[in-house]
């Protein structure tokens, strides 16, 4: 099976717009044991300075947050419970928002993404943003590198029928930001994550 790196250009728009447009695509790491790739089925947006859920809230310049300030296409990595979560920046530079990218479908690398889950079922391999790092086997020395760029990159997919959104998931604490439909995932896929609020 064959990737195509989506472009530079492709990052460049409103990143409702960009959630909704990587619903369908390839997430795709060339790991030095093979191929892995999953289908994006699930995504949250994170709209930065005037959003109470956003790492970025206020502007909050941080070292954790500051690829998030460079402009739109760059991987904004950070761990939460042990587990490191990717997300794609979003936005013009000076504009930190970004979109975490919540769960896929596998593709390709089945064989390897069960060793990286330590046999679990399937359909559990990637339906979460940690686990979907545990199965593509990625980790923080990703922070800051482009999402066009090898070895881990997002590539044209497939159309997907039907998008959904709701609330985003984990975010008590976010006020008004709670209810926010920021949340974008493929209607009936199952490896959507079990969250649905």
């Amino acid at each position: 099976m064959k990737f195509e790196a989506l472009s530079r250009e492709f990052y460049q728009k409103p990143t409702l717009e960009l959630s909704s447009n990587l619903i369908g695509t390839y997430l795709v790491h060339e790991h030095s044991s093979g191929t892995l790739a999953v289908k994006i089925v699930e995504v949250e947006a994170y709209l930065g300075a005037v959003d109470r859920a956003a790492h970025s809230f206020g502007n909050r310049r941080t070292k954790r947050t500051e690829v998030m300030f460079g402009g739109a296409g760059s991987v904004y990595m950070y761990q939460m419970h042990r587990q490191v979560l990717m997300n794609v920046v979003s936005g013009p530079e000076g504009t930190p928002e970004a979109i975490l990218i919540r769960a896929g479908e596998p593709i390709l690398g089945e064989s390897l993404m069960q060793e990286f889950r330590d046999g679990r079922k399937k359909l559990e391999w990637t339906n979460g943003p940690g686990k979907l790092s545990k199965a593509l086997d990625v980790s923080m020395e990703y922070y800051g590198h482009k999402w066009w760029e090898q070895p881990l990159y997002i590539a044209k997919g497939e159309s997907v029928q039907s998008i959904e959104t709701g609330p985003r998931v984990g975010i008590g604490n976010s006020l008004e930001a709670v209810h926010y439909p920021y949340r974008f995932f493929e209607k009936d896929n199952p490896y959507v994550s079990k969250f649905r609020p």
